[in-house]
């Protein structure tokens, strides 16, 4: 009946869902019709005389035979499969079920395996959902696991049933008919057929095979997330690049996807950090986080500084939405940066400044300069800068501030990458008597990009201007961050040790897989002194080209910068790489090359 679906099946069945305008039902006769079948027989229920209907006159030359369940409402899938025995007793038999969207080479596989029962499965991950199944080394299927059964702690053991299944009528009708019969005569019509095959396995040599099908694409559509997340996978490689840029995250609902777009710190935090988290999950889920007095006062001692400083946020984001809306005045800014602030500010009362080179690099000299006879109430500067990695040293930073304050300019810097320039944290302005020396500066820092916890969402705002300070608190809701991101920051102190090592380990990474990158004859690298590197294209690729091929033949995604804001009209063409793990970073480096 596709409940979860909503609207989407309020008048019909689920496989008459439609997934970038081909209905499920379609696409699987297009895919059976390859086959050398005898008859297609379908189960109906819920709606099914539309069904029915559709089928006769979109495809009156199949041998369709139709068997309705006239219970459905009370029963359940074992039932539907019992009331269509006869046809399985009669000939081997392709069972699939109609809320699927696969691959072709998934029928394929199932159809040309010498063994004559297997169940298709696939390697367990997070989205998945249903019965599992445990194999051995020769691909014996030991065990079917239902829901009931199910085990966290088992997850590397279990293949998920794809619900593809091939028996041969010998099968049905020596092993499964027989205890399809007595399983529902002894629990009744209101189960799943796994279960039948569950009960085969434990007590029966049925010599049913598990059929890995590796990394071949498929989805079971049950709600309209999977719907989104279906279109994604199956879209033409164009409109598959685009939803991807556009969800901005979620990327691990997509196994296999290397994301070289967002950026984080892969080495940071380590397992004993997570291990602490994970041991206090559930009084964490179950109890309300703190308001804002208890969690500045966790900021504070996290970064160091007053209380009275510094504003926590349900990640940066949520702090630069405050910040802006709240912003008088002319704002001055350097471009190419991160969109998220301009974005959020009149574009009229934006004043920009656009680097006159290649690299899109600058000095706080420049700044002064190009910003000295503009009327602005504040300079915007991220530092290092996203997308160019442009870098000002922290006294040019604080020539900049004393400038800033002679000018009654409001200074607002984003340290968000400043962790991992050479020098690291030293180079952080986030010091009581660097705010308290510049109060018309405030400081903004993401914990998401250099400490690697994205998923908690925290940011912090600090200046020494207590009723800027304030105004933000007031701002934001009373429980703007959860009890996750709250433990995150009253245990981080005990892993600052590990927080050095990680970003000094992530230098050293990124010395790495510049010189890769260097190697590749398309490629401009673009120094940078934060977690990626802008990179101009050069021939014969384009920028775009080279997302899409990555992303088609790779499952490699990378941002394509080339329409941001401020590259000019040069034709000249970005892309932004953010730096990983060494095995990622050769992974990509290999790949490249194969492409040169």
């Amino acid at each position: 009946m596709g409940r979860r679906l909503g609207e989407f099946t309020a008048d019909n069945t689920k496989c008459m869902l439609e997934v970038n305008g081909v209905r499920l039902i379609d696409r699987m006769l297009q895919q059976l019709e390859a086959l050398n079948l005898n008859r297609i027989v379908i189960v109906t229920g819920y709606e099914g005389e539309k069904l029915r209907n559709y089928l006769v006159k979109n495809y009156p030359a199949k041998k369709i035979v139709f068997v309705n369940n006239p219970i459905y409402d009370k029963t359940n899938n074992i039932y539907s499969l019992w009331l269509a025995r006869g046809y399985m007793a009669e000939e081997d038999t392709l069972l699939l079920e109609s809320d699927l969207i696969f691959d072709n080479s998934i029928l394929e596989a199932a159809v040309t395996s010498e063994n004559p029962n297997v169940a298709l499965v696939a390697k367990y991950q997070t989205w998945m959902d249903g019965t599992m199944v445990r194999i051995d080394d020769e691909l014996n299927i030991v065990n079917f696991i239902p829901k009931k059964a199910f085990k966290y702690e088992d997850v590397p053991f279990y293949y998920k049933t794809v619900n593809v299944y091939k028996f041969s009528k010998e099968f049905c009708r020596d092993h499964y008919l027989p205890f399809l019969d007595a399983y529902i005569k002894v629990l009744g019509e209101n189960e799943y057929y796994e279960q039948v095959l569950r009960v085969i396995t434990l007590i029966d040599n049925a010599n049913i095979k598990a059929l890995p099908i590796g990394n071949a694409p498929w989805y079971e559509i049950d709600d309209v997330q999977d719907l989104r997340i279906a279109e994604t996978i199956f879209s033409t490689p164009e409109e598959k690049l685009k939803k991807l840029q556009h969800s901005f995250g979620g990327y691990w609902r997509y196994p296999g996807l290397v994301d070289f777009c967002y950026l984080v710190n892969p080495y940071y935090p380590r397992k004993r950090m997570i291990d602490e988290m994970k041991a206090n999950f559930e009084p964490l889920l179950r109890n309300y986080p703190s308001g804002m007095g208890v969690n500045s006062l966790l900021a504070g001692k996290y970064f160091g500084i007053r209380q009275k400083y510094i504003v926590v946020g349900n990640g940066a984001a949520e702090l630069i939405k405050g910040l802006m809306e709240g912003h008088k005045g002319n704002l001055g800014v350097i471009y190419p940066t991160f969109e998220e602030y301009p974005n959020r500010h009149d574009p009229s009362s934006l004043v920009i400044y656009h680097p006159d080179n290649a690299d899109f690099s600058y000095s706080a000299d420049d700044l002064m300069a190009f910003f000295s006879d503009k009327c602005i109430t504040s300079l915007l500067v991220v530092n290092p800068d996203n997308p160019s990695g442009n870098f000002i040293p922290l006294q040019d930073l604080l020539r900049l501030a004393e400038w800033s304050a002679e000018k009654r300019i409001r200074l607002i810097i984003d340290e968000s990458f400043v962790d991992f320039s050479d020098g690291g944290v030293e180079n952080t302005l986030l010091k009581n008597d660097i705010l308290e020396k510049y109060p018309t500066m405030c400081v903004m820092k993401s914990i998401s990009k250099s400490y690697g916890v994205p998923g908690l969402r925290l940011g912090v705002l600090a200046s020494a201007d207590e009723r800027l300070i304030s105004a933000m608190k007031k701002d934001v809701s009373i429980w703007n961050i959860n009890s996750f991101a709250e433990f995150y920051m009253q245990i981080y102190g005990k892993y600052e040790k590990d927080y050095a090592r990680a970003c000094n380990r992530y230098r050293e990474e990124r010395a790495m897989f510049e010189k890769g990158l260097m190697d590749i004859p398309f490629i401009r690298v673009i120094p940078s002194q934060a977690n990626y590197f802008l990179c101009e294209v050069l021939k014969p690729f384009t920028s775009y080209g080279l997302a899409l091929r990555l992303l088609t033949e790779h499952d490699i995604l990378i941002k394509d910068c080339t329409h941001k804001k401020g590259f000019g009209n040069d034709g000249r063409e970005y892309i932004r790489i953010a730096i990983r793990d060494r095995h990622d970073n050769e992974k990509l480096i290999n790949v490249l090359k194969e492409m040169s």
